[in-house]
């Protein structure tokens, strides 16, 4: 999941070399991001003290580059913009923390995949708030996405499985980060993207702070490997992915972000496997492309 920005080349007029770079940051950017449940799994403190540093760490940069660049855009004037510019923090704080928390009930394929239905909530709150209309490709893409969350489960009779609120947390998290795409689609058309960013980043370690500190033992990581896997979260998971996937995403063709789509869960899989020894059955992988495909139906919808 990824932000996009606008630039002033657009995507037919690029030379192959450039397309070709805009093409390998896109997969760089897609496995960085994919290496983010890995990095919470291996983490020494627990799912919601990453999930605070991943955030806290990533501010470093945004805000340094906000307090250095020359445009500063439109500030806020009121508390009510100071709160609508926090709310989307809000949300995020609670995706992550829902997210890093399923990432250790439930496996790393489940999670990711089932984080992935951010765009189906999107559209679905969009109706429920906007009255936005909701087309018959996105209900047959939701039918298929439903089909296939039925399959990665291994059928109705497993449905009662332990790992089974592991994705239902996952799934909630999905509903949180809709929330925050929403938020942040009603700032856009007022504060530039990177105002938004700073502020939802640092709402957010407001949020996961104190959550981290009541609910779990430790904060700090407790060796020079600890604060490397959150650093790493940090810095290459949630700021270089982004920033990688946004730069190729300004120079190829809309259709491409469908690729960023399949690439998070299909590369955290790939990476549990390789480095948590995770398995993948056959009812989990093909329930897991059914899923995908009905993702992309409905965004298409």
């Amino acid at each position: 999941m990824s932000l996009t920005q606008t630039v002033s080349q657009p995507a037919g007029r690029m030379r192959p070399a450039d397309n070709r770079f805009a093409m390998a940051s896109l997969l760089l950017g897609g496995v960085a991001i994919s290496g983010s449940p890995i990095f919470v799994r291996l983490s020494e403190v627990g799912p919601i003290s990453t999930a605070f540093w991943r955030v806290a760490l990533a501010l470093l940069p945004l805000g340094l580059f906000f307090i250095f660049r020359k445009d500063k855009g439109v500030a806020p004037e009121s508390w009510r913009d100071r709160l609508m510019l926090m709310l989307p923090g809000v949300m995020l704080a609670i995706n992550l923390a829902g997210w890093h928390l399923s990432i250790n009930m439930t496996s790393v394929a489940n999670s990711t995949l089932l984080a992935n239905l951010a765009p189906v909530f999107v559209t679905v709150f969009g109706w429920a708030l906007f009255r936005l209309p909701i087309t018959r490709a996105f209900l047959a893409g939701l039918v298929i996405a439903a089909i296939g969350i039925l399959v990665l489960k291994g059928g109705p009779s497993a449905l009662g499985g332990g790992a089974l609120k592991g994705d239902l947390v996952a799934t909630a998290s999905a509903m949180f980060y809709a929330g925050y795409i929403l938020s942040l689609g009603r700032l856009r058309s007022r504060f530039d993207t990177l105002r938004i960013m700073v502020w939802g980043s640092a709402s957010a370690a407001a949020c996961l702070l104190p959550a981290a500190l009541i609910f779990e033992s430790t904060l700090l990581p407790s060796s020079l490997y600890g604060w490397s896997i959150v650093l790493g979260v940090a810095f290459i998971s949630h700021a270089g992915g982004q920033v990688l996937i946004t730069y190729a995403l300004a120079y190829l063709p809309p259709a491409f972000s469908s690729l960023t789509l399949l690439l998070q869960p299909v590369g955290a899989s790939i990476l549990a496997w390789w480095v948590l020894n995770e398995s993948i059955g056959v009812m989990q992988a093909a329930g897991g492309l059914i899923v995908l495909c009905g993702i992309a139906v409905a965004r298409r919808g």
